[in-house]
Protein backbone atom coordinates (compact mmCIF):
# COMPACT_ATOMS: atom_id res chain seq x y z
CA UNK A 1 0.00 0.00 0.00
CA UNK A 2 1.35 3.58 -0.91
CA UNK A 3 1.84 5.44 2.12
CA UNK A 4 0.60 9.24 0.68
CA UNK A 5 2.57 11.12 3.38
CA UNK A 6 5.86 9.86 1.42
CA UNK A 7 4.45 11.43 -2.04
CA UNK A 8 3.78 14.94 -3.05
CA UNK A 9 0.30 15.06 -3.87
CA UNK A 10 -0.46 18.85 -4.22
CA UNK A 11 1.23 18.91 -7.95
CA UNK A 12 0.32 19.15 -11.28
CA UNK A 13 1.40 16.29 -14.11
CA UNK A 14 0.95 12.54 -14.32
CA UNK A 15 4.22 11.46 -13.07
CA UNK A 16 4.23 10.53 -8.98
CA UNK A 17 6.93 12.11 -7.22
CA UNK A 18 8.32 10.78 -3.65
CA UNK A 19 9.33 13.12 -0.99
CA UNK A 20 12.97 11.87 -1.50
CA UNK A 21 13.33 13.56 -4.42
CA UNK A 22 12.10 16.64 -3.09
CA UNK A 23 14.92 16.55 -0.62
CA UNK A 24 17.69 16.08 -3.15
CA UNK A 25 16.35 20.13 -3.99
CA UNK A 26 17.21 23.53 -2.29
CA UNK A 27 15.24 23.49 1.00
CA UNK A 28 12.16 25.17 0.27
CA UNK A 29 11.73 24.40 -3.27
CA UNK A 30 8.35 23.82 -4.29
CA UNK A 31 7.16 21.37 -7.16
CA UNK A 32 4.59 22.61 -9.65
CA UNK A 33 4.06 19.51 -11.71
CA UNK A 34 6.13 16.45 -13.50
CA UNK A 35 5.61 14.71 -16.45
CA UNK A 36 7.28 11.92 -18.55
CA UNK A 37 9.60 13.06 -20.35
CA UNK A 38 12.39 11.84 -22.93
CA UNK A 39 12.89 8.28 -23.94
CA UNK A 40 15.35 5.61 -21.75
CA UNK A 41 15.37 1.91 -22.93
CA UNK A 42 16.12 0.95 -19.20
CA UNK A 43 14.33 3.13 -16.71
CA UNK A 44 11.04 5.93 -16.50
CA UNK A 45 12.12 9.99 -17.17
CA UNK A 46 10.69 12.71 -16.10
CA UNK A 47 10.52 16.62 -16.35
CA UNK A 48 10.18 18.41 -12.98
CA UNK A 49 8.92 22.10 -13.24
CA UNK A 50 9.48 24.14 -9.95
CA UNK A 51 9.88 27.27 -8.13
CA UNK A 52 12.86 28.02 -6.73
CA UNK A 53 13.01 29.53 -2.76
CA UNK A 54 14.13 33.01 -4.67
CA UNK A 55 11.27 32.48 -6.74
CA UNK A 56 12.31 31.59 -9.86
CA UNK A 57 11.24 28.75 -12.13
CA UNK A 58 13.61 26.04 -12.70
CA UNK A 59 13.20 22.74 -14.71
CA UNK A 60 14.80 19.42 -13.19
CA UNK A 61 15.23 15.92 -15.33
CA UNK A 62 14.91 12.87 -12.96
CA UNK A 63 15.42 9.10 -13.53
CA UNK A 64 14.39 6.37 -11.94
CA UNK A 65 15.84 2.90 -11.90
CA UNK A 66 15.00 -0.91 -10.59
CA UNK A 67 16.48 -3.79 -10.29
CA UNK A 68 19.83 -4.94 -10.39
CA UNK A 69 22.34 -2.43 -11.00
CA UNK A 70 20.54 0.46 -10.77
CA UNK A 71 22.19 1.52 -7.65
CA UNK A 72 25.54 1.79 -9.86
CA UNK A 73 23.69 3.31 -12.58
CA UNK A 74 22.25 6.64 -10.77
CA UNK A 75 25.37 7.17 -8.31
CA UNK A 76 27.74 6.47 -11.65
CA UNK A 77 25.85 8.84 -13.53
CA UNK A 78 25.88 11.63 -10.88
CA UNK A 79 29.88 10.41 -10.37
CA UNK A 80 30.37 11.11 -13.26
CA UNK A 81 28.58 14.24 -14.29
CA UNK A 82 30.23 15.50 -11.41
CA UNK A 83 33.76 14.82 -12.75
CA UNK A 84 33.02 16.05 -16.19
CA UNK A 85 31.56 18.98 -15.13
CA UNK A 86 34.37 19.94 -13.23
CA UNK A 87 36.66 19.61 -16.51
CA UNK A 88 34.65 20.77 -18.89
CA UNK A 89 31.27 22.72 -17.49
CA UNK A 90 28.32 22.29 -19.51
CA UNK A 91 29.23 19.47 -21.45
CA UNK A 92 26.68 16.97 -19.61
CA UNK A 93 24.16 18.23 -17.25
CA UNK A 94 24.94 19.50 -13.95
CA UNK A 95 24.12 16.82 -11.67
CA UNK A 96 21.99 18.05 -8.36
CA UNK A 97 21.96 14.44 -6.43
CA UNK A 98 20.55 11.04 -6.06
CA UNK A 99 19.26 8.91 -3.96
CA UNK A 100 16.85 6.12 -3.00
CA UNK A 101 12.93 5.66 -2.25
CA UNK A 102 10.24 2.40 -1.70
CA UNK A 103 7.37 2.55 -4.03
CA UNK A 104 5.50 -0.35 -2.26
CA UNK A 105 7.84 -3.38 -2.04
CA UNK A 106 10.37 -2.00 -4.89
CA UNK A 107 13.62 -0.27 -3.91
CA UNK A 108 14.05 2.87 -6.39
CA UNK A 109 16.82 4.76 -6.87
CA UNK A 110 17.38 8.10 -8.89
CA UNK A 111 19.31 10.50 -10.07
CA UNK A 112 18.59 14.13 -10.39
CA UNK A 113 20.12 16.59 -12.93
CA UNK A 114 19.64 19.90 -14.52
CA UNK A 115 16.67 19.41 -17.32
CA UNK A 116 17.19 20.61 -21.15
CA UNK A 117 14.97 20.89 -23.77
CA UNK A 118 17.26 18.85 -26.32
CA UNK A 119 16.51 17.88 -30.15
CA UNK A 120 18.95 14.57 -30.40
CA UNK A 121 18.05 13.94 -34.62
CA UNK A 122 20.38 16.76 -36.26
CA UNK A 123 24.20 15.69 -35.93
CA UNK A 124 26.43 17.55 -33.74
CA UNK A 125 28.82 20.14 -35.33
CA UNK A 126 32.14 18.32 -35.41
CA UNK A 127 34.41 21.29 -34.99
CA UNK A 128 33.20 22.25 -31.46
CA UNK A 129 32.21 18.85 -30.17
CA UNK A 130 35.28 16.89 -30.44
CA UNK A 131 36.99 19.90 -28.91
CA UNK A 132 35.40 19.65 -25.75
CA UNK A 133 35.68 16.14 -25.96
CA UNK A 134 39.45 16.14 -26.68
CA UNK A 135 39.91 19.13 -23.75
CA UNK A 136 38.01 16.64 -21.41
CA UNK A 137 40.46 13.84 -22.53
CA UNK A 138 43.74 16.09 -21.90
CA UNK A 139 42.36 17.79 -18.55
CA UNK A 140 40.92 15.18 -17.20
CA UNK A 141 43.58 13.10 -15.38
CA UNK A 142 43.07 10.34 -13.43
CA UNK A 143 43.27 11.21 -9.67
CA UNK A 144 45.34 8.30 -8.72
CA UNK A 145 47.31 8.27 -11.31
CA UNK A 146 45.27 4.45 -11.89
CA UNK A 147 42.95 2.90 -15.22
CA UNK A 148 39.46 3.28 -13.33
CA UNK A 149 37.00 4.95 -11.66
CA UNK A 150 36.41 5.86 -7.95
CA UNK A 151 32.64 4.09 -8.21
CA UNK A 152 30.95 1.41 -10.30
CA UNK A 153 29.63 2.91 -13.44
CA UNK A 154 27.23 1.58 -16.63
CA UNK A 155 27.21 1.60 -20.31
CA UNK A 156 23.04 0.85 -20.97
CA UNK A 157 22.14 -1.11 -18.05
CA UNK A 158 25.14 -3.13 -17.26
CA UNK A 159 27.55 -2.60 -14.26
CA UNK A 160 31.26 -2.57 -15.28
CA UNK A 161 34.36 -3.34 -13.26
CA UNK A 162 35.70 0.07 -12.29
CA UNK A 163 38.48 -1.09 -9.45
CA UNK A 164 41.87 1.01 -9.93
CA UNK A 165 44.56 -0.42 -12.14
CA UNK A 166 47.56 0.37 -13.11
CA UNK A 167 47.92 -1.48 -16.25
CA UNK A 168 45.38 -0.48 -19.17
CA UNK A 169 45.29 -3.79 -20.41
CA UNK A 170 44.54 -5.18 -16.94
CA UNK A 171 41.82 -2.56 -16.66
CA UNK A 172 40.23 -3.45 -20.18
CA UNK A 173 40.53 -7.51 -19.84
CA UNK A 174 38.27 -6.13 -16.69
CA UNK A 175 35.79 -4.29 -19.08
CA UNK A 176 35.52 -7.26 -21.67
CA UNK A 177 35.15 -9.60 -19.40
CA UNK A 178 32.25 -8.05 -18.25
CA UNK A 179 30.32 -8.01 -21.06
CA UNK A 180 31.61 -11.49 -22.37
CA UNK A 181 29.70 -12.43 -18.63
CA UNK A 182 26.39 -10.76 -19.10
CA UNK A 183 26.03 -11.67 -22.73
CA UNK A 184 26.34 -15.31 -22.00
CA UNK A 185 24.15 -15.23 -19.52
CA UNK A 186 21.74 -13.53 -21.90
CA UNK A 187 21.72 -15.34 -24.85
CA UNK A 188 23.23 -18.65 -23.66
CA UNK A 189 26.73 -20.35 -24.94
CA UNK A 190 28.05 -20.82 -28.27
CA UNK A 191 31.31 -22.98 -28.32
CA UNK A 192 33.15 -20.74 -31.16
CA UNK A 193 32.22 -18.00 -29.67
CA UNK A 194 33.84 -18.74 -26.12
CA UNK A 195 37.10 -19.94 -27.97
CA UNK A 196 37.32 -16.64 -29.90
CA UNK A 197 36.36 -14.70 -26.43
CA UNK A 198 38.88 -16.90 -24.62
CA UNK A 199 41.76 -16.32 -27.28
CA UNK A 200 41.28 -12.50 -27.38
CA UNK A 201 41.61 -12.48 -23.78
CA UNK A 202 44.91 -14.14 -23.15
CA UNK A 203 46.67 -13.56 -26.49
CA UNK A 204 44.80 -10.27 -28.57
CA UNK A 205 44.43 -8.04 -25.61
CA UNK A 206 48.02 -8.32 -24.02
CA UNK A 207 49.95 -8.11 -27.59
CA UNK A 208 47.38 -4.99 -28.90
CA UNK A 209 46.61 -3.13 -26.08
CA UNK A 210 50.23 -3.93 -24.18
CA UNK A 211 51.84 -2.33 -26.76
CA UNK A 212 51.03 1.60 -25.94
CA UNK A 213 52.91 0.75 -22.73
CA UNK A 214 55.97 -1.73 -23.46
CA UNK A 215 59.43 -0.47 -25.26
CA UNK A 216 59.40 3.24 -24.08
CA UNK A 217 55.79 3.81 -25.07
CA UNK A 218 53.03 4.92 -22.24
CA UNK A 219 49.84 5.99 -22.15
CA UNK A 220 47.97 8.43 -19.49
CA UNK A 221 44.19 7.56 -17.89
CA UNK A 222 42.20 10.38 -18.90
CA UNK A 223 38.47 10.81 -18.40
CA UNK A 224 36.28 9.36 -21.02
CA UNK A 225 32.57 9.78 -21.19
CA UNK A 226 31.90 6.25 -22.02
CA UNK A 227 28.94 5.74 -23.79
CA UNK A 228 29.79 8.21 -26.51
CA UNK A 229 27.05 7.91 -29.45
CA UNK A 230 24.74 9.55 -31.22
CA UNK A 231 21.76 8.81 -28.82
CA UNK A 232 23.12 10.62 -25.77
CA UNK A 233 24.54 13.71 -27.98
CA UNK A 234 21.55 16.49 -28.14
CA UNK A 235 21.81 20.07 -29.20
CA UNK A 236 20.20 22.40 -26.54
CA UNK A 237 17.02 24.35 -27.75
CA UNK A 238 17.37 27.41 -25.79
CA UNK A 239 21.17 27.84 -26.13
CA UNK A 240 22.49 26.23 -29.69
CA UNK A 241 25.01 24.09 -27.50
CA UNK A 242 25.94 20.26 -28.09
CA UNK A 243 25.23 18.57 -24.67
CA UNK A 244 26.48 14.69 -23.35
CA UNK A 245 24.67 13.10 -20.96
CA UNK A 246 24.24 9.56 -19.78
CA UNK A 247 27.54 9.03 -19.00
CA UNK A 248 29.37 6.56 -17.46
CA UNK A 249 33.18 7.38 -16.73
CA UNK A 250 36.41 6.20 -16.26
CA UNK A 251 39.70 6.76 -16.38
CA UNK A 252 40.35 4.86 -19.60
CA UNK A 253 42.78 5.11 -22.87
CA UNK A 254 41.33 8.21 -24.36
CA UNK A 255 40.87 5.95 -27.41
CA UNK A 256 38.50 3.48 -26.33
CA UNK A 257 35.98 6.78 -25.93
CA UNK A 258 35.46 6.10 -29.71
CA UNK A 259 34.45 1.87 -30.29
CA UNK A 260 30.58 3.39 -30.82
CA UNK A 261 31.72 5.47 -33.66
CA UNK A 262 32.67 2.30 -35.38
CA UNK A 263 29.91 0.77 -34.67
CA UNK A 264 27.07 -0.69 -37.40
CA UNK A 265 24.38 1.98 -35.75
CA UNK A 266 26.60 4.65 -36.53
CA UNK A 267 24.69 7.53 -38.59
CA UNK A 268 26.79 10.82 -37.78
CA UNK A 269 30.18 9.39 -35.73
CA UNK A 270 31.18 7.06 -38.63
CA UNK A 271 32.02 10.03 -40.84
CA UNK A 272 35.97 10.49 -41.03
CA UNK A 273 35.48 14.52 -39.91
CA UNK A 274 35.05 14.03 -36.29
CA UNK A 275 37.95 11.69 -35.77
CA UNK A 276 39.87 14.16 -38.16
CA UNK A 277 39.34 17.01 -35.99
CA UNK A 278 40.06 15.32 -32.91
CA UNK A 279 43.19 14.16 -33.93
CA UNK A 280 44.36 17.49 -34.18
CA UNK A 281 43.87 18.02 -30.66
CA UNK A 282 45.25 14.63 -29.56
CA UNK A 283 47.01 12.61 -31.93
CA UNK A 284 46.88 8.35 -32.11
CA UNK A 285 48.88 6.39 -29.91
CA UNK A 286 51.94 4.55 -30.52
CA UNK A 287 52.25 2.21 -32.28
CA UNK A 288 50.18 4.62 -34.78
CA UNK A 289 49.33 1.78 -37.41
CA UNK A 290 47.79 -0.22 -34.80
CA UNK A 291 45.17 2.21 -34.71
CA UNK A 292 42.06 0.94 -36.29
CA UNK A 293 42.60 -2.87 -34.84
CA UNK A 294 42.71 -1.07 -31.02
CA UNK A 295 38.98 0.48 -32.50
CA UNK A 296 38.14 -2.69 -33.37
CA UNK A 297 39.21 -4.21 -30.46
CA UNK A 298 37.04 -1.23 -28.12
CA UNK A 299 34.23 -1.97 -30.54
CA UNK A 300 33.73 -5.41 -29.08
CA UNK A 301 32.58 -4.67 -25.84
CA UNK A 302 30.20 -2.07 -27.21
CA UNK A 303 29.07 -4.69 -29.34
CA UNK A 304 28.51 -7.59 -26.82
CA UNK A 305 26.92 -4.90 -23.79
CA UNK A 306 24.74 -4.40 -26.87
CA UNK A 307 24.31 -7.84 -27.14
CA UNK A 308 23.64 -8.10 -23.75
CA UNK A 309 21.02 -5.40 -23.60
CA UNK A 310 18.92 -6.72 -27.08
CA UNK A 311 18.97 -10.60 -26.96
CA UNK A 312 19.26 -11.93 -30.31
CA UNK A 313 20.45 -9.12 -32.29
CA UNK A 314 23.03 -9.13 -35.18
CA UNK A 315 25.47 -7.56 -32.73
CA UNK A 316 27.18 -10.89 -31.25
CA UNK A 317 27.81 -12.73 -34.28
CA UNK A 318 29.58 -9.14 -35.79
CA UNK A 319 31.44 -8.75 -32.07
CA UNK A 320 32.48 -12.64 -32.78
CA UNK A 321 33.86 -12.24 -36.74
CA UNK A 322 36.23 -8.80 -35.22
CA UNK A 323 37.28 -11.01 -32.88
CA UNK A 324 38.07 -14.04 -35.55
CA UNK A 325 39.90 -10.59 -37.27
CA UNK A 326 42.34 -9.70 -34.90
CA UNK A 327 42.89 -13.60 -34.25
CA UNK A 328 43.92 -14.43 -37.15
CA UNK A 329 46.44 -11.20 -37.59
CA UNK A 330 47.51 -11.18 -33.99
CA UNK A 331 46.88 -14.62 -32.47
CA UNK A 332 46.29 -17.42 -35.18
CA UNK A 333 45.18 -20.71 -33.22
CA UNK A 334 44.23 -23.80 -35.10
CA UNK A 335 40.38 -24.80 -34.97
CA UNK A 336 38.69 -20.87 -34.40
CA UNK A 337 36.43 -19.89 -37.26
CA UNK A 338 37.09 -17.83 -40.38
CA UNK A 339 36.82 -13.23 -40.39
CA UNK A 340 34.19 -12.99 -43.05
CA UNK A 341 35.06 -9.63 -44.41
CA UNK A 342 31.57 -10.04 -46.03
CA UNK A 343 29.87 -9.88 -42.55
CA UNK A 344 32.14 -6.55 -41.21
CA UNK A 345 30.66 -3.53 -41.27
CA UNK A 346 33.78 -1.73 -41.65
CA UNK A 347 34.25 -2.89 -45.21
CA UNK A 348 30.56 -2.97 -46.04
CA UNK A 349 29.53 -0.07 -44.61
CA UNK A 350 26.37 -1.25 -43.92
CA UNK A 351 23.86 0.48 -41.38
CA UNK A 352 21.96 -0.95 -38.61
CA UNK A 353 19.43 0.87 -36.53
CA UNK A 354 19.69 0.78 -33.28
CA UNK A 355 16.53 -0.36 -31.15
CA UNK A 356 17.29 2.63 -28.89
CA UNK A 357 16.81 5.19 -31.83
CA UNK A 358 13.77 3.29 -33.04
CA UNK A 359 12.10 4.15 -29.79
CA UNK A 360 13.20 7.72 -30.09
CA UNK A 361 11.84 7.99 -33.87
CA UNK A 362 8.53 6.88 -32.74
CA UNK A 363 8.77 8.91 -29.50
CA UNK A 364 8.94 12.33 -31.80
CA UNK A 365 6.53 10.80 -34.35
CA UNK A 366 3.82 10.07 -31.35
CA UNK A 367 4.89 13.81 -29.87
CA UNK A 368 4.87 15.73 -33.45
Amino acid sequence: MMNLLEWETEIGGTFRIHRAVTKAMPVGTRIISAEPCGVSAWTKTAKIDVILPDQSSKSYFLKCATGQGSKALVEGEYESACAINNIVPGLVPRATGWGKYLDGSTQVYFFLGNHHDMDVVPAPEPASLVERVARMHIEGKSPSGMFGFHVPTVCGKFVRTTKWEKNWTACFTNLLNDVIKYDNETNGPWPEFDAACKQVIAVVIPRLLGALQSDGRNIEPVLIHGDLWEQNVGIDMETGDTILFDPGCIYAHNEMEFGTWRASWACHFNSPIYMRLYQRHIEPSEPVDEWDDRNRLYSIHIYLNDSAGHPGNISRATAYNDMLYLCEKYAPLEGLGTYRPENDVSVTGAYIEHETTKMSHLHHAINA
